[in-house]
């Protein structure tokens, strides 16, 4: 391990976690996506572009924690007309509700470089415990001279029970969105202090 890597990372249980501080998503180098059923056949992916994240890494990594947000117009399957109709009151209600909210209340279940984060996910005012699984991608410094971490992280969310109600039924059965919803994150953190 050369010197640089020790001063961006220390050993926890045997794995190289980001050294304690303040840590900001970085927004060039971050997605925040999810997957959704359409018409029971097929996967529709999006992303939302714009979302800030905060993670604060304790002195003790199991007293660590995350605050995020995400401006729900910023949504976009790459299809305009159904981008609006996710952003419209049948879905996401941006002009009501701007913005998406998580905030962590613990960490558990550490396996190595893989561990969740427990914490609640605030959509349309709605909040509800929601998990992460989050893997821990590695841990470094930038060429210019930034303390850096990568990480992905998935849950599964059922959007019914966000208010988020909206469908159409098949004439062949099922409906035309499902109720189920995979987020997928993935980003490198900068060291701010």
């Amino acid at each position: 391990m050369s010197e640089t890597q020790a001063v961006a990372a220390r050993e926890f249980q045997g794995v190289q976690i980001p050294a304690a501080g303040t840590y900001e998503l970085d927004a060039n180098h971050k997605r925040i996506g999810f997957v959704a059923r359409h018409l029971m056949v097929s996967k529709v992916r999006g992303q939302f572009a714009d979302g800030t994240a905060t993670i604060t890494v304790a002195e003790d990594p199991l007293q660590s924690s995350v605050t995020a947000t995400i401006q729900a117009a910023s949504i976009t399957t790459g299809q305009e007309q159904r981008d609006g109709h996710v952003k419209s009151a049948d879905f996401l209600d941006v002009e009501k509700f701007p913005t998406l909210e998580y905030r962590s209340t613990g960490v558990k279940s550490i396996d190595g470089n893989e561990f969740v984060l427990t914490g609640e996910l605030t959509i349309k005012d709605v909040t509800l415990p929601v998990d992460l699984e989050v893997e821990l991608e590695g841990v470094g410094r930038s060429p210019y001279g930034q303390d850096v971490f990568g990480f992905s992280a998935t849950a599964e969310i059922d959007r019914e029970q966000f208010g988020i109600t909206w469908n159409v039924a098949l004439e062949t059965g099922g409906v035309m969105v499902g109720k189920k919803v995979k987020l997928e994150i993935e980003g490198e953190a900068i060291r701010q202090s």
